[in-house]
């Protein structure tokens, strides 16, 4: 009777042995299939900016590059987190920008006095719909970016995706004033953007990182290689057109927005190449 037990004892270590692994790799098909899908978006968002940079009207795409960026980066934090924490993560990321924007084009803070023209549709409550996916899809670029370069977490990440975010509108204010999509009331010295503008990004992008740790909850290195991907790919496609694709030309732009996204896109795609080489030939 106690051999028959150790027997029956033994089967079911099995079967649960035999369920976990099943479980696991249908977690990596899973996220291999969420990660293909965010290679997808890249590639098409990519090709959807090339388009935008050489055609005579590229504000008809400006709303696909950001679904595509938005999409793809839903898609690559899927692969890691999986869905739900994904899609809570980005959905914190444009709730936050959104109502920033909303707060900015009524009172003007915390970015200085701007209102939106009526060339992005469609709008709600005076602030264009892609405005805020664009904040989703970016904040969780940047927020990868961070995780790359502060594993620990905390505040300094925090810092490190305000700043790496931040670092993009370094590109994105002047190329969508030159677009017509929003207006300044009062100009700044930076291509007509105010720096009460720098200052209010800084504010509201720790915000969305805080709000990316809250509801994705990862304290941990694990940022994610789509995302860290993303970061880059915005920060040379940026630099490359507003040096030399679109007409004319700024290259004071390209310098500054290509010198403050580098900081952040350089190390982060070094960091996280050490740490898949370190996973994959352990010593």
């Amino acid at each position: 009777m106690r051999c028959m037990g150790q027997v029956r004892g033994r089967r079911t270590a099995g079967r649960r042995a035999s369920g976990a692994a099943r479980r696991v790799s249908g977690a990596r098909r899973r996220a291999r299939a969420w990660t293909l899908a965010g290679a997808g978006c890249l590639g098409a968002m990519v090709g959807a900016q090339v388009l935008s940079g050489i055609r005579p009207e590229p504000v008809r795409l400006t709303s696909k590059v950001v679904v595509l960026l938005g999409a793809g980066a839903v898609a690559f934090a899927a692969g890691r987190d999986g869905i739900g924490r994904a899609g809570g993560a980005f959905g914190a990321a444009v709730a936050t920008g959104y109502a920033a924007e909303w707060i900015g084009v009524r009172t003007g803070v915390p970015f200085g006095r701007y209102s939106y023209t009526p060339l992005l549709r469609p709008q709600l409550g005076g602030v264009p719909v892609i405005v805020a996916v664009a904040w989703g899809g970016m904040g969780l670029a940047a927020h990868a970016a961070a995780t790359a370069i502060v594993p620990e977490g905390g505040p300094a990440r925090w810092a490190a995706g305000a700043a790496a975010l931040t670092a993009w509108d370094l590109f994105l204010d002047p190329q969508m004033l030159r677009l017509g999509l929003w207006q300044w009331a009062d100009e700044g010295p930076y291509r007509g953007v105010p720096i009460s503008n720098f200052a209010g990004w800084l504010g509201v992008s720790l915000l969305v990182m805080g709000m990316i740790d809250l509801v994705a909850g990862r304290s941990e290195a694990a940022a994610s290689g789509g995302l860290v991907a993303i970061y880059g790919v915005m920060a040379a496609m940026e630099t490359l057109a507003f040096a030399a694709v679109f007409e004319p030309p700024d290259r004071a732009v390209a310098a500054a927005g290509g010198a403050a996204m580098g900081a952040f896109a350089v190390p982060a795609a070094g960091s996280f190449a050490v740490r898949a080489w370190r996973r994959r030939c352990p010593r």
